[in-house]
């Protein structure tokens, strides 16, 4: 089977390629498809939007698609910036932009009350089968970026139990416990099931 991966960020596109790399499946990026640009997300969850880019490559391919969509809900924010992290410093945002208005917005807010999670939906859609799974890993917005690893609001996310941010854990680590790491081991053992039945 071939699944194209419906994202053109590189960390994603090795994170996910990592994690499905033990299933008997060809894994395809949309950097082979360069007439699919960028999907829009007008979806007002995580899941909606998930299912936006999934359908939306599948259409366009034919092949079996897997999508994600992740946020960072911070709790001292209301849940924000939620389905709104890609975006949060505007549109044309880089990840040091977000990173950056999170810390501005913070300013002044003690660590105890900085805690946040990633959340991940991985969906999976496949002519008329559709899959979602979820992950969600909980930390605390640090108040300076520490590390120069991983992509996003890696740099200031901070995981108590191994007491290091995302962007200094090594992709394997990072791999074990992350939102989206959670939420594709559920994936990958559902579709590995569905691989067994069918042979």
């Amino acid at each position: 089977m071939k699944i194209v991966l419906a994202t053109h960020n590189k960390g994603k596109m090795e994170e996910m390629s990592a994690i499905l790399s033990h299933l008997p499946v060809q894994i395809l990026t949309l950097d082979s498809f360069p007439e699919i640009g960028d999907i829009p997300e007008p979806g007002e969850t995580l899941k909606e939007n998930a299912f936006i880019k999934a359908e939306t490559v599948h259409k366009l391919t034919g092949l079996a698609a897997l999508a994600d969509d992740t946020g960072l809900e911070v709790d001292a924010l209301d849940g924000a910036p939620g389905v709104y992290s890609a975006r949060y410093a505007g549109e044309k945002a880089t990840f040091d932009d977000n990173c950056m208005k999170m810390l501005k917005e913070l300013d002044g807010i003690p660590m105890g009350e900085r805690t946040a999670r990633f959340r991940t939906i991985i969906s999976f859609v496949k002519s008329e089968e559709k899959l979602w799974t979820e992950g969600v890993v909980e930390g605390v917005i640090l108040d300076r970026k520490q590390g120069d690893g991983g992509f996003g609001y890696d740099p200031i996310f901070y995981y108590p139990n191994l007491k290091k941010t995302f962007a200094e854990l090594k992709k394997g680590e990072k791999n074990n416990i992350s939102h989206r790491g959670k939420a594709l081991r559920k994936f990958s053992q559902i579709l590995e099931k569905r691989i067994k039945s069918n042979s």
